[in-house]
């Protein structure tokens, strides 16, 4: 297995290149269940590098340059072991498309909003609802044509520009004489919404130039990537963009045998999308952020949520590349389920609630953990009980190898001295004895 490649990175020095290699070999040796030379550090950084340039999120997601500047200047002066790329994205983009499963500041929630919000199909908002839902009866049209229910019942619903989707004939009607897509698009309201589709591209392809330059910029500064491309447990993708949490929980009583059937025919898309995304980056490490398991009783996660989740897991290992499992919540009522995958070759990162001390105990012969270090205490804590906690996990979790120091959740907001405390204290007192 290897964890990131230098191959045709244009390195700035011969120093960034060992650096690279140092950290690269370091995280990889973390992920193998082996004893690297000392605990690597990688922070989940999230918008945390907005607000230590004084950049304002609002300014990141419309300033490409400044989202980049900010995430550099936070690398450079941190000196991780890996970077968590940027979730800024484009509003840019979002203006044009005008999506209606998330808020943004400025559109939703205040410009001074520190992140983004994802908004859940059928939540009613302002006494209306923003997103709707997939209708338990259209279950058998994703079924029966996914595709055409992805276009003329997803993306309509999902995008504010795309409305006119929805009076478009099935997909797999349009098959006689090359007039009748002509007829059917040949109208105002379908005009209006392909000349937004083609600003969108535009803009898309603007953003993707500004975070693929900013990628290979960072890399040929000595940092890794981790992780890049991702995709999504199965159940999670149904719950959150199609039916809701409400709607697929309700499914696992009043439909089982359909949100299994769905679960089933979608878990190769989800691996195509991990396999798919590594090949285009050149990047092995595959997120898979968790949401729904932990509202399910052991049961109902071993029958709806593990195993559609363990075959995309196992799939993607078995094209030589990482899972990493994020997994918000609590999750250490589900330790002994999770267990279940290959040896030394993902990265489980474990949600706040979760005891990562118990986790280490479980899982210490399966998956390298990432995490442990509270949220609050970076916020609100002194730099000596960051450093207390940074050496309990060190003692703890750190034993044997296996273990990669980071914050529990996504960072929006930290003291930069609690920051510099847990690095600086991991540099030092993590290091290995060989």
């Amino acid at each position: 297995m290897q964890f990131s490649s230098k191959e045709g990175i244009k390195f700035h020095s011969s120093k960034a290149e060992r650096e690279f290699q140092e950290r690269a070999g370091r995280i990889a040796d973390a992920i193998q269940l082996k004893v690297p030379d000392r605990v690597p550090i990688v922070p989940f950084a999230h918008f945390f590098p907005t607000l230590y340039a004084g950049v304002s999120l609002k300014e990141a997601m419309y300033d490409y340059s400044k989202a980049y500047i900010a995430w550099k200047k936070t690398y450079m002066d941190f000196m991780w072991d890996a970077v968590v790329p940027p979730h800024t994205y484009s509003a840019r983009l979002f203006d044009i498309v005008r999506p209606k499963l998330l808020f943004w500041p400025g559109h939703g929630v205040s410009d001074k909003a520190p992140a983004y919000q994802f908004i859940e199909p059928g939540q009613k908002l302002r006494g209306q609802i923003q997103y709707d839902y997939m209708k338990p009866e259209e279950y058998n049209w994703f079924l029966d044509d996914p595709s055409d229910y992805l276009v003329r019942g997803y993306l309509p619903r999902a995008f504010e520009i795309l409305k006119p989707f929805r009076n478009l004939p099935p997909m797999h009607g349009i098959t006689h004489w090359y007039l009748e897509i002509v007829n059917v698009l040949a109208t105002p309201k379908f005009e209006e919404a392909f000349k937004a589709l083609a600003e969108a591209a535009n803009e898309a392809n603007k953003w993707l130039q500004s975070f693929s330059s900013f990628i290979q910029e960072i890399k040929s500064l000595g940092f890794p990537i981790m992780p890049l491309p991702f995709t999504h447990d199965p159940f999670d993708y149904i719950a959150d963009f199609h039916r809701g949490t409400h709607g697929a929980l309700i499914d696992m009583f009043r439909r089982p045998d359909k949100l299994l059937k769905v679960c089933e025919k979608i878990t190769p898309w989800m691996i195509q999308k991990g396999v798919t995304g590594a090949k285009l980056f050149g990047n092995p490490v595959v997120g898979i952020y968790l949401h729904k398991g932990i509202l399910m009783n052991l049961e109902q996660y071993k029958k709806f949520y593990w195993p559609p989740l363990r075959n995309v897991i196992t799939a993607l290992i078995e094209q030589d590349l990482i899972p990493y499992v994020y997994a918000e919540g609590d999750y250490t009522p589900y330790l002994e389920i999770i267990k279940d995958i290959p040896k030394g070759r993902a990265i489980y990162h474990l949600g706040a609630k979760t005891d990562i001390f118990k986790a280490k105990e479980m899982l210490r012969d399966t998956a390298c953990l990432i995490g442990g270090l509270p949220n609050w205490l970076v916020i609100a804590g002194t730099t000596q009980d960051v450093k207390e906690y940074c050496k309990k996990l060190i003692e703890s979790v750190g034993e044997g190898g296996g273990f990669i120091m980071s914050i529990e959740e996504p960072l929006n907001e930290a003291k930069s001295e609690n920051m510099k405390a847990m690095t600086d204290f991991t540099k030092e007192y993590g290091v290995y004895k060989k």
